[in-house]
This record gives structure tokens, sequence and C-alpha cells, in this order.
């Protein structure tokens, strides 16, 4: 988002116009001694006023200040007017040639209009801009208030992010009945575990994933009726040179290779997270538009992982302009999103919100929003962050899991109470604690 001149004349110089009586050595002042102090009580030197007092004109530093008749040419005198600031230059006396306005003020100076000219022009840019955040904010807030609909509560189309660790061999059969005790009697319905990041040429070696079978094998084993996907994602080049190219037909296709993969593996699904992902980008539709005739044809379930909805009409915009990372999407641009998935989750969490009351507030809109351009036959979860870090963008002690799930519930109750195909997405069980698991079952699945 002019130095000025001192001021000063060199120490100990003396007066140009000196007078006979001050060229007694016993009457001047000793080098650099400041012309303001006062003699030694009940002593007057030589040549002092005889009131004993200053003049308001007082000479500058290096100057001496006993004077004589001889001195007092009201010509050699400093004017009383004198700049306040003590502009004199180096070893020459200040004059009473600054244009003045009527009452003795000085006139203000080309530098100073300019001054204050720079300085209202940025009052109002920064009132123009922190008006519009004091206003979202205030709504925000508002938005936490009242009480959630009866009946807001899981529909059973929840969902759990799961880490690396369950398909490459580090995690055991004793770590999926462990899950299974955990999920159990709760709305968890799917599983999206990270098969690993895709190649950026949008490949995917077979090797990241090695004990995917036994994983599905053992969820169906010991959670009847909950699905796993396999979570693929990358970094995606739309902001520097490294990442993903979506615009490359070679690969999108080796994505759609990499997808056919996966599912032969077992995975009943694929869900994919690439960011950032800019509003409107044409090449990533045109991909779900690919994957959901593979992924149909194979019985299997298409889900992303969506950016949020602009706060603000077209805030995307200002944002990318601003920092050049579009953070959201329009509204507009995820309704065509959520049209070609079965299953679509808003990472509605990294918000930039201070409070849990200013947090609570954005996921009730975010979930308003969400809910007006979902299609019925889409299920719409809203995420819960189940991590705790302190970072730009994210406050842990403002994005809570009971604030979160609040604004869900205010979010859903004032849009579609009734929606049947909406669930929540937990993020991620590997940083989860006992307290969020609480909070979740006890806000969501039997609030």
């Amino acid at each position: 988002m002019d130095g000025n001149p001192t001021g000063e004349s060199p120490t100990g110089e003396s007066q140009t116009d000196e007078s006979p009586a001050n060229e007694n050595p016993a009457d001047e002042k000793p080098a650099g001694e400041n012309p303001r102090s006062t003699s030694p009580a009940g002593e007057k030197p030589a040549g002092e006023n005889p009131t004993g007092e200053n003049r308001t004109g007082d000479n500058p530093p290096g100057e001496t200040t006993g004077t004589d008749p001889a001195d007092e040419n009201p010509a050699d005198e400093d004017s009383a007017g004198e700049d306040p600031a003590g502009d004199s230059r180096a070893g020459e006396k200040q004059t009473d040639d600054k244009p003045t306005a009527a009452g003795g003020r000085p006139k203000r100076t080309p530098a100073r209009k300019r001054r204050r000219r720079l300085l209202r022009v940025t009052s109002v840019a920064l009132a123009l801009l922190l008006l519009p955040l004091l206003t979202a904010e205030t709504a925000l807030r508002l938005n936490y208030t009242g009480d959630p609909a009866p009946g807001t509560r899981t529909r059973h189309q929840d969902a759990l992010w799961l880490g690396h660790a369950w398909v490459d061999g580090r995690k055991t059969g004793e770590d999926v009945k462990a899950l299974a005790r955990r999920l159990r009697d709760t709305g968890v319905r799917d599983l999206y575990v990270h098969a690993g990041p895709l190649e950026h040429d949008g490949t995917l070696p077979a090797s990241a994933y090695p004990k995917a079978r036994w994983l599905t094998a053992a969820v169906h084993r010991e959670l009847p009726g909950v699905r796993v996907q396999a979570w693929l994602g990358d970094k995606l080049a739309g902001e520097g040179p490294e990442g993903l190219r979506l615009d490359r037909p070679a690969t999108r296709a080796a994505v759609l290779d990499s997808t056919r993969s996966v599912l032969a593996a077992g995975f009943q699904g694929a869900h994919f997270d690439l960011e950032p992902l800019h509003s409107g980008d044409r090449d990533y539709l045109g991909l779900l538009d690919d994957l959901r005739e593979l992924t149909h044809a194979r019985g299997a379930v298409l889900s992303v992982a969506a950016h949020q909805i602009d706060p603000l009409p077209a805030f995307h915009s200002f944002w990318g302009a601003t920092t050049g990372h579009p953070k959201w999407w329009s509204q507009a641009y995820f309704g065509q999103v959520a049209r070609r998935v079965d299953q679509i989750a808003v990472m509605s969490y990294d918000t930039m919100q201070p409070l849990q009351s200013l947090y609570g507030g954005y996921v009730a809109q975010q979930t308003s929003l969400a809910l007006e351009v979902t299609p019925e036959g889409t299920d719409l979860l809203m995420g819960l962050p189940f991590y705790h870090e302190n970072r730009f963008g994210h406050r842990a002690q403002a994005e809570t899991v009971p604030a979160a799930v609040r604004g869900v519930r205010l979010g859903l109750s004032r849009t579609d109470a009734d929606r049947a195909r909406f669930g929540v997405a937990l993020y991620v069980d590997f940083a989860a604690t006992e307290d969020d698991w609480t909070a979740y079952r006890k806000d969501w699945v039997r609030p």
C-alpha cells in the first residue's frame, strides 16, 4: 500500500557588525555557549538589557547576547515576526522578507499546499478502502446472530480428508479399526485419501499408493457403506512458471489416465484439489466434463475441493489486481463447477478473519452463497478446520470447529434448511484434536 536547513550558524562565529563595546574580551560569550543561559544570581553582564529579560527575537546560536547602544540599530535587529522554524541560513541574519498574509501569518508556500493536498487525498483513499471493509465485517458479525433452525444437523453426507500415510504402508489394520471406532455413529460417508500429488505433467506413478487396495478392503470390512476416494492434487502454474498446466491437452489427457489408474486400484471415486485455480478457468471446466464422463462410466464418484465464493461482488478481481492471487471464485463460476461434479467441498477455512464471531458469520455467508447455486443433485459440503495453525490467513483462535458448525447451521437455516444432499467435510485427520471431534459430534451430529 524536504529536509529543512538547520538554521544554525557555525559555532563561535562572531557578528558581522560588532560595536567597539563588544570587543572587550570580558564581555564575549565562550564559543558554543547557549545564548539563552543566565548569569550568576545578582550579576549582570556588561551591556545586558536593563530589564534583565531576553528579547523575543533572541539571536541565533553563535551570536553574542550582550548589546550596546551602538548595536541597537533597528536595521540590524531580528524581526519580532521571525520564521518559527528558525530557518536562517548559516552565517546570515534572519530578515522579514518572507511573504505574509493578513494578521502577520506566513503565507502558505506551494510546498506546504502540496503536503496538505497529499494528506487530504491519502485520508480520502484510506476512508474509501476501510469503509467497505468495516461494513463487510459488521455484516459478518450480524450473520453470526440468531438461532439455527431445528433439524439443521448431519444428513449423513459428511466427509473426512485423510493423509498419505494410509496408502504408503505406514498405517496398519489396527489403525483402520481405530478409525472405524472414531467414525461409527457419525455422519461421515466419504473418505478423501491422499493418493499422492500429481506430477506437473499430469501423471501419477502407481508407487505413490501401494496400499490402496488393502485400505479400501479394510475400510469396507470395518465401515460398510463408507466410500474411499483418491485425493489427487497439484499446484497449478497460473501464478508462476512451475506447476501443472491445464491449458495443455497432453496434461489433461495424462490426468484422465491417472484417474483410470486409481479407480482400477480400488478407489470408488476421484477427489481433485488443484490450486490456485482462478475464477473463470475454462480449461478446468473442460477437464471436469471429461472426468465426469470417465467416472460415471465406471460407477465412480467425481468430487472437487472448491475455492471460497466472493464475499463482495467481483472481490476476486480486486484481490487479484492488488496481490496477484485471486483467492476467491465468482458465485457464477462456483455454480458452473458444481453442475459438473457429484460432490463439491468448499474450503471454508484460511479466511483471514480475526475473531470467532466474524469467522462464523463468514462461514454462514459462504454456506448461503454456495447453496444458492449448487444443483439439488450435487452434494454440497462445507469444510471444517480440524487443524491448528497461526499464520497469515489463518488464526487458530478464530477458526474453530464450534464457530464453523454454528455458521454452517445458520447459513443452512436461512437458505435451504431442508436440503438433503448437504454435509460438512473435516480437514484433516492427522492434525485433529479430541476437542475438534467432540465439537463435531456435539454441535453437528447430535446438536
